[in-house]
């Protein structure tokens, strides 16, 4: 089903969506209605797609839909409110990765909700199970007095390469990734797998990078990776989440 037409294309950025996820979504949900894959194959394919089953009793799901570095037009905001009166409960959740979430969606109400978002731009590819997670952003970024350069740009640029990428999903683990622009860290990069701080030296700018952070049961801060500025050219392909550890090549 045909999905990326001039509508997909916010006022500064082009969208996220891809037609073939839906497709691909649509297709496995009917190979799962007629019997021919297991459970667990149904659930991978519903979770990298952003599609969670509910905990209460009865078919409810809950969709989580990337917005990247919590940027959205107001087109795409109207969308998402439609989807909600017409598909949940009237109202989502916004998430601590500047996603929103909506609970209480039918199991038949799930293509059409994710066709609608994909209209708008967006996308629910790998906001979900263990993948590169939506890329955050400080919310001061662009604004900020604080920080050398605008950092959204180059954390979409990250977004762009690993989403849909082979080392996007299938990890061990979830994988979370933001950036800050000044010393406050208002992306909280931290408590991130991966932190990028923007910084300009010698008129070049770069970012310094940290990893290693984390809230879950072993908390910890990240450790800085390097003592100079990476170059923005190799920083996206030097992040590469391993198998065991996250790899951060030299530049």
């Amino acid at each position: 089903m045909p999905l990326l037409d001039s509508k997909t294309l916010g006022p500064a950025r082009l969208g996220f969506a891809d037609e073939k996820d839906l497709d691909a979504f649509v297709s496995k949900l009917g190979q799962f209605e007629r019997g021919e894959i297991a459970p667990d194959a149904w659930k991978a394919c519903r979770l990298v797609n952003g599609v969670y089953s509910q905990r209460q009793e009865g078919d409810a799901m809950m969709i989580r839909v990337k917005i990247p570095q919590g940027v959205l037009s107001g087109p795409q905001l109207r969308v998402l409110a439609d989807c909600a009166d017409r598909y949940s409960r009237g109202f989502g959740h916004v998430t601590t990765r500047q996603n929103l979430q909506f609970h209480f969606v039918k199991p038949h109400d799930v293509a059409p909700f994710m066709e609608a978002v994909a209209r708008s731009g967006l996308t629910t590819r790998e906001a979900c199970s263990h993948t590169v997670r939506n890329i955050a952003a400080c919310a001061s970024a662009g604004v900020c007095d604080g920080a050398p350069f605008d950092v959204t740009p180059y954390a979409e640029a990250m977004t762009r390469h690993f989403l849909r990428h082979a080392l996007g999903s299938g990890l061990p683990r979830k994988f979370k990734i933001s950036a800050s622009g000044c010393e406050d860290d208002c992306g909280q990069g931290a408590i991130n797998d991966i932190g990028i701080l923007a910084r300009v030296r010698n008129g070049q700018r770069g970012f310094r990078v940290t990893a290693g952070g984390g809230t879950s049961t072993l908390q910890r801060s990240t450790c800085r990776r390097n003592s100079r500025p990476r170059p923005l050219p190799s920083l996206a392909p030097g992040i590469r989440p391993g198998t065991s550890a996250t790899q951060i090549t030299s530049s």
